[in-house]
């Protein structure tokens, strides 16, 4: 009997201890409102645990995977209306993607309106993919199915169907036990208190802007220095000083006409934001498609600064703010302005233009805050020099040098477009603009701009000149020894002054370096299937030829669940993997295996199945290693590393996986496992 009872407490104590691990950190309710006849609103409310951040479906390509609302089998019964609305959101910096990452804290709240086409009872099936992570991150997705009526009285039916995420066993059982009472099936949705955002996303946040502003102050005063505008200066300065009757007049007027200019560029901020809206900026800068069109509109108005063609908008434009200038007073001050604006279109567009484009991709009032920032430097001088006339006979004569700045900004742009297209290239992962062909471009563009700025190259609007001024030469001297700083790129060297703009080491045509030097091999070149990963490290991206290599080498295997998203995964790679008693064991005594649970790219047809772990659709290699980590390990967190034999058993008995740990406790369980493989 005694025996009975103990095997029964055991029993109990298993299966409590086997649900206890049952980890899923948001917990969704659905509802549906009806607007009109035709139109719903489908809400979606989750509650988030404590320090998990779930990111926003702003948050930018390049950084952790972002929210998609996903709508199934749509059919045509009903349409979308707009984009899915959301909650209140926090942004804070990335040090480790370089991007403002946008998320959810404690609470989120999904809406999407939708318009019903036919009036027979509609099916609205939807999916929530997102990323979830505190230690780990959990990709996740949830699936809904709405049933709407016909009757417009009759109460819409809501199913949910939920998948469910186990945690790995090194997460602490107190931690899941302290999560025990928001695993039933019921959920409340009282008002959560909004948590005050830490002090140093703020600073973060700030220095966001703040560099924006102090880039566009730069902007404003490169485009002063156009032939569009510096011939103005003392052209408009003598205006206000001969027509106005006493000098304070004058002065009055030329701070009048200098805030004119700076209210029709922050009016041109507001616009932009207010059209494009703060979040939609930042999504739509991010997109592939809006990255190549801004690639493509950079390469316009770099070609348009070389001098192959000038934009300008229609004369009767000028024609007409004209006519209103002459108007006198505050109103025809403000025309002035706005003239200035319409006349100086064809050198200040472009920088405006790129600046709009790089504000967007910081999001929010980032426009607003950039074109402060460059019609301030435009109006500074017009107003100091008006206080100021005798300082007019110290500016320099206009001349060449004025098209030689416009030919400079011109190969500025040309460099910064590809920095646009290097982005949608590293999002499809086409690796057509790998991280040599992006420096052998940039080497030639600013190898060419220091040929032009030595004077041996001219270009259609050039002046002839006689020779170059020092000022000339010293900006060419500093172009070229930039161009050759570049050049040992080609070879791997890390390039630390400009790392933010070329794509990553292990995005590289040649890994290796043309010499391979840095990296044993045992065959001297890297096997088939493998590339360079995080420090140089040879790593597979395909399960079987990963473990077909390890069974030629007779080494384990490291398994390596990652994500081109996952925050934690870099964190590791920067933080554990980099030290050196960690590295030289994955370099030398195991062989690494990166499978990516985020790569979107589709399998082939004949590989598509349905899970039979998830009953989920496998349709993409993310999805398939997904479904590995989960069918065989039992967790959906990432990072997840696993050691193996060669039949793919997990050597380390009492800690068959491990995550986020640090460098001691990595190195001591990559040690045991690889121990025990060599028994």
């Amino acid at each position: 009997m005694k025996k009975n009872i103990i095997f029964l407490l055991v029993a109990i104590l298993a299966f409590v201890n086997g649900h206890a691990q049952l980890l899923d950190p948001v917990k969704w309710t659905t509802s549906i409102e009806k607007k009109s006849e035709t139109n719903y609103i489908l809400t979606f409310k989750g509650v988030i645990e404590a320090d998990w951040h779930l990111y926003s479906q702003f948050t930018p390509d390049g950084g952790p995977l972002a929210l998609e609302v996903v709508f199934k089998n749509q059919k045509g019964n009903y349409t979308l209306v707009g984009k899915a609305k959301e909650s209140k959101t926090k942004t804070a910096y990335n040090d480790v993607f370089e991007v403002n990452e946008t998320y959810f804290e404690k609470k989120a709240q999904i809406q999407q309106e939708i318009a019903i086409v036919n009036s027979k009872n509609t099916k609205v099936e939807v999916s929530l993919n997102y990323q979830v992570c505190k230690e780990v991150c959990i990709n996740q997705e949830k699936k809904f199915s709405f049933e709407i009526p016909t009757s417009a009285a009759a109460t819409p039916k809501v199913a949910a169907v939920e998948k469910t995420i186990v945690i790995p066993a090194e997460i602490d059982t107190a931690k899941v036990d302290s999560l025990a009472p928001s695993l039933g099936t019921s959920y409340s949705m009282e008002a959560v208190p909004e948590k005050a955002v830490p002090a140093e996303n703020k600073t973060e946040s700030q220095r966001g802007l703040w560099s924006i502003f102090f880039i566009a102050f730069l902007s404003g005063f490169a485009a002063l220095l156009t032939p569009c505008v510096f011939p103005m200066i003392p052209m408009t300065v003598s205006f206000f000083t001969k027509q106005s009757k006493t000098r304070a007049a004058g002065i009055r007027n030329a701070i009048i006409y200098g805030v004119a200019i700076i209210l029709i560029y922050v009016l041109l901020g507001l616009l932009v934001t207010w059209i494009f809206g703060a979040d939609a900026l930042n999504a739509l800068s991010t997109n592939v498609w809006f990255n190549i069109i801004f690639f493509l509109l950079l390469v316009v108005f770099a070609f348009s600064f070389l001098g192959a063609f000038e934009i300008m908008l229609p004369n009767s434009w000028s024609n007409k703010v004209d006519s209103q200038a002459d108007r006198g007073g505050v109103i025809g001050i403000l025309f002035m302005a706005l003239a200035l604006a319409i006349v100086s279109f064809s050198c200040t567009g472009p920088i405006v233009g790129t600046l709009l484009v790089e504000a967007a991709s910081k999001g929010g009032i980032a426009p607003v805050i950039g074109m402060f920032g460059f019609s301030l430097a435009l109006a500074l001088p017009f107003m100091l020099f008006a206080m100021f006339p005798g300082w007019l006979q110290s500016l320099p004569k206009s001349g060449g040098w004025l098209n030689t700045v416009k030919v400079v900004l011109g190969f500025l742009e040309l460099a910064l477009a590809f920095k646009f297209l290097s982005n949608a290239d590293l999002v499809l992962q086409l690796h057509l603009l790998e991280r040599e062909v992006f420096l052998a471009i940039w080497i030639a563009i600013f190898g060419t701009l220091a040929f032009y700025l030595f004077g041996k190259i001219t270009l259609p609007h050039d002046s002839p000149i006689a020779h170059i001024s020092v000022g000339r030469l010293s900006l060419g001297i500093v172009v070229l020894s930039f161009t050759i700083y570049m050049i040992p790129g080609l070879w791997g060297a890390p390039l630390k002054l400009i790392n933010a703009f070329p794509p990553p080491m292990e995005y590289s045509e040649s890994p290796l370096g043309f010499g391979g030097s840095g990296v044993s091999v045992a065959t001297d070149k890297l096997p088939e299937g493998a590339k360079l990963g995080p420090h140089q490290i040879v790593v597979f991206d395909d399960y079987d030829k990963g473990m077909a290599y390890a069974k030629i080498v007779n080494k384990p295997i490291m398994l390596d669940f990652t994500g081109f998203a996952c925050v934690n995964c870099r964190k590791m790679e920067n933080n554990v993997w980099s030290a050196p008693k960690v590295l030289s064991i994955l370099k030398n005594e195991v062989v690494l295996i990166s499978l990516y649970v985020d790569d979107k790219r589709d399998l082939p047809k004949n590989e598509q199945f349905v899970s039979k772990s998830t009953d989920s659709e496998i349709v993409t290699i993310g999805d398939k290693w997904t479904d590995f980590m989960i069918t065989t390990y039992k967790t959906n967190t990432q990072p997840l590393y696993v050691l193996t034999d060669l039949k793919g058993n997990s050597l380390n008995v009492t800690k068959p996986t491990i995550s986020y740990v640090n460098v001691d406790e990595f190195e001591s369980w990559l040690k045991v496992g690889i121990s025990k493989f060599k028994k």
